[in-house]
């Protein structure tokens, strides 16, 4: 491999000659050799879209020149094209500030700007990285990314599947069928009443997930080393997230206090929370779809879902609930990333959070596995769920709690006789009350009808 001679603060440093990092970047590559995970795109990106946004703050204050603000808007393109992806190769587990990734970012715009200027013109620190310190920036790429993340990716996702759910509720409203509670038998109700839990479950995690992203609006840039903005120009904070938001057509603001906003990551724990809930929602969606689901014959079969692949090595013709089991370890890995991130965000010490990568690293990959697992879960099985009308028919005339129906006629103790009389002797509701001849037959049928119990 060839090679070309970097240098920083702390001397000089061999970094591959195809590559646009500096010095510090190779720094943190070689001390950092600690798993496989790197720092996701959507923070490089964003880093991207705040260096940009930044160059041209700098700009309009009169502290940048026309140049140097068009070369690092250039570069800073050139990475949202993904035309430099190899080009960030550092480790979530770094740096606690993402002072690394910063500095990757740096030296990336400065030395792709200076090659495309054909001269040496920018300088990682002085130029890309002026006005700003990384532990502002690295904050407010954090919320960029987690922003863009929930409001572009997650969201539409949610309310298509909605969409889904809102169908298989009406499609299903009139078919009756048992209820179940604690895992037995309940009082009816129809598949549609059934689903609509399903699809209120969701609108009301959009909502919540809507209102708990707002907070992360809030950008921390301005705020520089410990939130005094030194360094910084007055009005720079404002400007920048006037300009962040245009490049991403989302309403940023600079946030009120920047001292809270470093050390601070509590808008990202509210967030996620959210995201817990609808995971927490999600689990019983899918259970309740593989329950429903369960069989062909000898379980509760009462609705069929696609066949997707062959279930089994060694049993022919066996279909699992593939799609169900994906999504709940979904949840499995957004409930343990929620631990991670509550406990990252407790570690805000005087006035610098640093667990900062491995917050934002937790969120970002529940953001896309939720959106991807309802993507797959709602393509490949909900919108062909079938109701299987012979199976819940059947379910329905075998369920001993239509006996409830009798309450306010006989009493709950006579109900519960003909229940218990009727489970222990295998007969029929209506067997077992005639038998003990606590009503006439014309009363049974009169009282005991489904479709007056929903």
């Amino acid at each position: 491999m060839d090679y070309r001679i970097e240098k920083d603060s702390m001397g000089e440093l061999k970094v591959p000659a195809d590559k646009y990092w500096g010095a510090q970047t190779q720094r943190s590559y070689n001390n950092f050799e600690i798993g496989t995970e790197k720092m996701p795109v959507e923070i490089i990106d964003s880093f991207a879209i705040l260096k940009k946004a930044c160059a041209i703050t700098n700009n309009k204050l009169g502290i940048l020149s026309d140049e140097k603000k068009d070369f690092i808007s250039k570069a800073s393109d050139e990475i949202l094209e993904g035309n430099l992806d190899d080009n960030f190769p550092l480790v979530v587990w770094q740096t606690g500030s993402g002072t690394q990734s910063n500095m990757n970012i740096n030296e990336v715009i400065a030395n792709r700007g200076n090659e495309l200027a054909g001269k040496k013109i920018l300088h990682p620190n002085d130029d890309v990285n002026k006005s700003q310190s990384s532990n502002d920036t690295f904050p407010t790429a954090m919320h960029i990314a987690g922003t863009v993340a929930v409001e572009n990716y997650l969201i539409p996702e949610l309310e298509k599947t909605l969409d889904v759910l809102y169908g298989l509720s009406i499609e299903n409203r009139n078919i009756i069928k048992i209820g179940r509670t604690h895992l037995q038998d309940a009082t009816p109700l129809t598949l549609g009443q059934e689903i609509s839990a399903w699809s209120a479950m969701i609108e009301k995690s959009i909502d919540n997930i809507k209102k708990s992203v707002l907070g992360m609006h809030e950008l921390a840039l301005g705020g520089t080393a410990v939130g005094t903005g030194i360094n910084c120009p007055e009005g720079f904070d404002v400007i920048v997230a006037e300009e962040i938001s245009n490049l991403t057509g989302i309403e940023f603001k600079t946030a009120e206090n920047k001292f809270h906003s470093l050390t601070s990551k509590d808008e990202i724990v509210f967030c996620h929370g959210a995201l817990k809930a609808l995971a927490a929602d999600l689990l019983k969606i899918a259970n309740d779809v593989r329950w429903l689901a369960s069989g062909p014959r000898s379980g509760l079969g009462e609705i069929t879902i696609p066949e997707n692949e062959p279930g089994s090595s060694i049993m022919p013709g066996k279909v699992n609930p593939t799609q169900a089991e994906a999504l709940t370890m979904v949840v499995a890995q957004v409930l343990g990333n929620d631990v991670t991130i509550g406990f990252g965000a407790s570690q805000g010490n005087f006035e610098l959070n640093v667990y900062m990568p491995v917050i934002i690293y937790n969120f970002l990959q529940s953001v896309r596995l939720l959106a991807d697992g309802i993507k797959s879960f709602r393509e490949k099985c909900l919108v062909g769920i079938k109701a299987n009308k012979e199976k819940i028919q059947s379910n329905l005339d075998n369920s001993l709690m239509l006996v409830t129906a009798l309450n306010t006629h006989i009493g709950y103790d006579k109900a519960a006789d003909i229940a218990r009389h009727a489970h222990l002797n295998n007969l029929t509701l209506k067997e077992s009350a005639l038998e003990l001849r606590y009503l006439t037959e014309e009363e049974f049928d009169l009282w005991v009808r489904p479709e007056n119990m929903i």
